[in-house]
């Protein structure tokens, strides 16, 4: 089996103030449920209450973060494109650029490439290949969600 073509690592450093990845509207944030516990934390909330008031659920039942509903952008980001909570971010934030959607072909990374400054920054340094896979493992399991507080155990 042949490796796959980031394994010999990316180079890679998020941008201050860019806030690209989360300034999309319609952008989803699926949560894991390690991800609604770290967060209630972060503002110091029982995770139901924090669910109730930053929360919505997809049609399917998955929690997802809100979104502002006058820019459709993600209710974390403020107007300096700034993550108000960066340190307690969500796995499918702190995943990116490296989601399974943007790996898994020439052309999906290309268009990441070019949405992405932080993929071509001259502060840039390599993100090495295991790294990159964990980071699209903890993206697949926040795309599979939870749909109930507490979750069940699996």
């Amino acid at each position: 089996m042949m490796r796959p073509w980031w394994m010999s690592g990316v180079p890679f450093a998020c941008q201050t103030s860019c806030g690209k990845c989360c300034d999309e509207p319609g952008g989803i944030v699926y949560l894991r449920p390690v991800d609604a516990e770290t967060l209630a934390s972060h503002h110091n909330m029982e995770v139901e209450e924090w669910l109730e008031r930053d929360c919505r659920q997809t049609l399917d039942g998955r929690w997802i973060l809100n979104s502002d509903p006058y820019t459709d952008i993600c209710i974390y980001l403020d107007e300096e494109k700034k993550c108000t909570v960066y340190q307690s971010r969500p796995a499918q934030c702190k995943s990116f650029p490296f989601w399974a959607e943007n790996v898994r072909s020439e052309r999906s990374w290309e268009k990441t490439v070019d949405s992405c400054p932080g993929l071509e920054s001259e502060e840039a340094f390599i993100i090495d290949g295991n790294t990159i896979r964990k980071k699209i493992i903890e993206d697949r399991d926040a795309t599979r969600g939870f749909r109930e507080w507490p979750p069940k155990r699996r």
